[in-house]
């Protein structure tokens, strides 16, 4: 057992498997309290037993404002505060060309990924201003910050969640709450596992496939990668960080790639009309 949230509570959406249920036995064992809230009632529920008498699970839909301020309520009336705000329920969402998108898939998906990172900033800003204190935490995506790595709505909503986590940090900051993102590269967990195999149980293969294509040797990305983010926004030790998006991709996104760069290996300068050395 470690101490490094301590006498802190959190609420964790999408908590029954991948990122939110490593992240929900992480905190707890690092003294968290936590409620965890899900729309796959049975994993939740067993989880929440695995954790004890620290954990309690709520159904919740994150396309639901009510369901949203259900979870926040019940950390409140269970555990008496809300330190932590961990917004991590996702899906893939609507896939294709944007010319045959159905609307209704967009719509969908942004009101997971957006919507529900909305409801989930508002009411724990509703209660964590006036404790003047928080940590708010989104989960965005490399696809957040690049285009190309993943579809439409994804893309786009991934896009907002940094945007909004830059723009709620700055108004509620002034309160004493921190409100920063994690985006992510891809991991090995169900819902890559499913995209990269067919199969979300087949997660060492999906460890192989990703270990092959990865910037750093033979490493893939985990869940406890993004686990291990979420535990230091939520702790104390990040309390100067706000507004920031900490990604846990490899260096992908800076330009990191498995051959390494163009320039990797010396030759004499390149200078103006094909001289080169000094």
């Amino acid at each position: 057992m470690g101490s490094r949230l301590a006498g802190k509570v959190a609420a964790i959406t999408g908590a029954a498997s991948g990122f939110g249920a490593c992240a929900a036995r992480l905190f707890v064992s690092e003294g968290c309290q936590v409620v965890l809230g899900d729309i796959q009632e049975a994993p939740g529920q067993a989880l929440a037993e695995e954790l004890g008498d620290d954990a309690v699970f709520v159904s919740c839909n994150v396309t639901s404002e009510d369901d949203i301020a259900n979870m926040v309520d019940t950390a409140v009336n269970e555990f008496g505060r809300l330190d932590i705000m961990y917004n991590n329920a996702g899906i893939v969402g609507a896939v294709g060309p944007i010319d045959t998108t159905p609307t209704d898939e967009w719509k969908l998906t942004l009101d997971i990924l957006l919507n529900g990172v909305f409801y989930g900033v508002k009411h724990a800003a509703r209660v964590m201003k006036p404790q003047q204190s928080g940590s708010i935490i989104s989960m965005s995506s490399t696809a957040g910050i690049m285009g190309g790595l993943g579809p439409h709505a994804y893309c786009a909503a991934k896009h907002a969640v940094i945007g909004l986590t830059k723009n709620a940090g700055a108004e509620l900051c002034r309160y004493g709450i921190r409100v920063n993102a994690i985006s992510p590269g891809s991991m090995a967990t169900a819902m890559v596992a499913n995209v990269t195999t067919g199969d979300p149980t087949a997660i060492e293969a999906t460890k192989q496939a990703l270990a092959s294509a990865s910037p750093l040797l033979n490493r893939p990305g985990v869940a406890e990668d993004v686990a291990n983010a979420a535990l230091w926004l939520a702790s104390d030790e990040s309390g100067y960080t706000n507004g920031h998006t900490l990604t846990t991709d490899a260096g992908m996104t800076t330009g990191a790639t498995p051959n390494g760069p163009a320039f990797d290996e010396y030759q004499p300068m390149i200078r103006e009309a094909g001289k080169s050395g000094l």
